[in-house]
């Protein structure tokens, strides 16, 4: 006998009701279909479930389709990762295909690709050198940014340009396709950087001019918002692979937009990574359409998997 004053709920009259009245979310209608040998990356989408990220990728595809088709922006926010995972090829040839109207990129981008152009090789091994304080000293990185940086800066230029023209000179022949900061620029889509200081590498080399740093940061936001204007009715923004600084810099330019009297409203979001931050969510996928219309999704996954699938979606999707 339970010692307990309360005893167990009695379910004898507990109502029920019939599945069939009751329904459901899913539906055998929206599983997956089998891939068919043969049927290529389209045949693939085609199977991909209707449910959840299944239609959220092909909301995304064709959002971006359907931007390129009437001439909307189409802008790609890039974390350091995307360029680390080998991508700059692939987002190069989407830039050629009119998949691109604007690259922002965060520093760690810049670098990444700044010193791919230089050297063909990028990403330190940290642990190894930062116990005797080497991490982030590589000479070349930090002069030739800097140089590029303040060069720019006395010219007028964000420093995306200024990076971009920069390498024009500095990059290596057999590295240079694979510079999407260079191969942006000789394609006149503007790339702009966005920075915080003490964030990179390059803000502890001597000749660091926080001054050109700022400014030419500060242009290129201004120069972001230009290009943000142009996703109205129809638009496409996505956030690859930065958490913080991208996600915060592309809410202040929707702000700042909608604050000049421009009309934002109806446009498409999306932030692909690995891990879905709370940042990103809110500030990417969530906020911007609040009382806007529009669409935000989150697409979670690898990088270096996602990318090239999304890129040979869009490519599938041509005449």
């Amino acid at each position: 006998m339970s010692k307990y004053t309360k005893r167990p709920l009695d379910f004898g009259g507990l109502h029920t009701i019939g599945l069939k009245e009751r329904g459901g979310k899913v539906k055998t209608g929206d599983f997956a279909a089998v891939y068919r040998k043969g049927s290529g990356v389209a045949g693939w989408l085609d199977s991909l479930p209707h449910i959840l990220a299944g239609d959220s990728f092909r909301a995304v595809v064709d959002a971006m389709a359907a931007a390129r088709a009437r001439g909307r922006a189409v802008i790609w926010g890039l974390g350091g990762h995307t360029i680390k995972c080998g991508l700059a090829p692939v987002l190069t040839d989407l830039m050629r295909r009119g998949y691109v109207t604007a690259f922002a990129m965060n520093g760690s981008a810049a670098i990444h690709d700044f010193e791919i152009a230089l050297a063909g090789h990028t990403s330190e091994d940290v642990e190894a050198v930062l116990p005797d304080g080497r991490f982030g000293s590589a000479e070349e990185t930090g002069r030739e940014m800097n140089r590029a940086i303040a060069e720019g800066h006395r010219d007028g230029l964000g420093m995306g340009e200024a990076l971009g023209r920069s390498l024009e000179a500095l990059a290596a022949p057999e590295h240079a396709g694979a510079s999407l900061l260079l191969q942006a620029y000789r394609h006149g889509t503007p790339v702009t950087v966005h920075v915080a200081v003490g964030t990179d590498t390059p803000h502890t080399h001597p000749s660091a001019d926080g001054a050109a740093i700022g400014a030419g940061s500060h242009r290129d936001f201004r120069l972001l918002c230009a290009y943000v204007a142009d996703l109205n009715d129809g638009g496409v923004y996505l956030n690859v692979g930065s958490a913080v600084v991208l996600p915060e810099v592309f809410l202040k330019a929707v702000a700042a937009v909608r604050n000049l009297g421009h009309p934002l409203a109806r446009f498409t979001t999306a932030n692909f990574d690995f891990l879905q931050h709370y940042r990103p969510r809110v500030n990417v996928v969530e906020r911007p359409h609040a009382q806007a219309g529009g669409s935000g999704y989150a697409i979670t996954g690898h990088h270096e998997i996602l990318i090239p699938l999304l890129a040979a979606a869009l490519i599938e999707r041509e005449p």
